[in-house]
């Protein structure tokens, strides 16, 4: 590393109030989807005193900042995302959400703060690298593709002589042992798509079934068929996930309905896993549908892919946090998340790693803490100088020279 780790970690606690600061307030004021005004406002007065270049989305409120060392050379993206959830918050925390049904449940509050208290280290330290650093901070990462919005608006060419060259992110889990860096070769979290189905039979009075033509058995048939398409066709080493989340159908105790609705998600590891199980889930819960005479629609929306992790970027995570933290606080993570990121989009493109950042509150178990998306989710504040740490020592190593 261009400086020693010790006095990196050391300026990003003495920084610490100010990062707790602009978390709590990012929390109070959470913002869902593509469109956060209140969010980029703060995040632009926060980079409103570093020399910093920022751009602006034209579709959605990203920001993008280029920081420039003081010598030519790569570009490294660092990347924090800023939406929250239709979640109500039930913490308790004296800066809980204000705005009711919305809430910072996934952490992204933290990852805002700390990206800007890494912007701060290394508007600080210009003189240790050559090249440039594009802080992305995006809207819409939970089902939103703010990524690929990002991307189109030409993200990857924000400095034009020298296009981004690799990427880092960081995602904080409370259900995760506090303080604890993991990362993983290849596959780190799921592609995820989106699936309903709707089976089309005929009503009829619930005295006399054998005048209709009854979705509801033929609805419940389908959710038993589809978890063998998982346990006796994907290949264990090739996992997937395959689950039918909401079954909905009838009005009332006598009267048997016209349809019955189902929706779901898949969740694989690879491309070829991906297609397999799409085709496996329409053709079983058509042909299910059609043995007992009726119709079944399938709809299929493809969600985010794969987040693949470059080899060589998540061994520098697994050395850059060792410097920092010490070798028990790095870890090779032995096997994917299967929930999904749109950062798996800037990884199509550059070589990079995302690496999760454990949070889990003082006090509490990571096995029964509440985890992520929970109403009742907390974050250990005092992991946010690690992580501004972290990032920051991520881009000093890929621009050193």
């Amino acid at each position: 590393m261009p400086i020693p780790a010790a006095d990196l970690l050391a300026a990003a606690r003495a920084d610490a109030d100010r990062t707790v600061d602009l978390r709590r307030r990012l929390h109070r004021h959470p913002e869902i989807g593509l469109h956060l005004p209140r969010t980029q406002e703060t995040v632009l007065a926060e980079l409103a005193d570093l020399p910093v270049e920022v751009t602006t989305g034209r579709a959605t409120t990203s920001v993008v900042g280029v920081l420039r060392g003081t010598r030519p050379g790569p570009t490294h993206l660092l990347r924090a995302d800023m939406d929250a959830l239709p979640v109500q918050e039930d913490t308790g925390l004296p800066f809980a959400s204000e705005v009711p049904g919305a809430m910072h449940a996934c952490g992204h509050d933290l990852h805002t703060a700390m990206l800007l208290s890494a912007a701060r280290l290394l508007a600080a330290r210009r003189a240790e690298f050559a090249g440039q650093v594009v802080l992305m901070l995006q809207p819409g990462e939970e089902g939103f593709h703010g990524a690929r919005y990002m991307l189109e608006e030409g993200l990857l060419d924000a400095v034009p002589e020298a296009p981004v060259a690799g990427a880092f992110a960081l995602h904080v889990f409370a259900n995760q042992p506090s303080g604890v860096v993991s990362v993983r070769p290849g596959p780190m979290m799921a592609a995820a798509d989106h699936w309903e189905l709707t089976v089309r039979g005929r009503g009829g009075h619930a005295s006399m079934p054998h005048t209709a033509a009854d979705p509801v058995p033929v609805a419940a048939e389908v959710v038993l068929a589809l978890q063998s398409v998982v346990t006796r066709r994907v290949p264990v080493f090739d996992p997937a996930v395959v689950t039918v989340a909401q079954l909905t159908t009838g009005s009332t105790d006598n009267v048997i309905p016209d349809t019955a609705f189902l929706q779901g998600t898949i969740r694989t590891l690879s491309p070829e896993r991906r297609a397999d199980v799409v085709a496996s889930v329409h053709r079983v819960a058509t042909h299910v549908a059609a043995a007992h005479g009726m119709q079944a629609e399938f709809v299929h929306q493809e969600g985010y892919p794969v987040t693949v992790n470059d080899p060589g970027a998540a061994a520098r995570v697994l050395g850059t946090a060792g410097e920092l933290f010490g070798s028990g606080c790095s870890v090779a993570a032995p096997e994917p998340l299967m929930g999904a990121e749109d950062f798996s989009y800037v990884l199509q493109r550059v070589p990079g790693a995302m690496a999760f950042l454990g949070a889990c509150p003082p006090g509490a178990d990571p096995a029964t803490a509440a985890g992520n998306h929970s109403n009742l989710v907390a974050f250990d504040e005092d992991v946010l100088p690690a992580g501004a740490a972290l990032y920051a020592a991520m881009a000093l190593d890929a621009l050193a020279g």
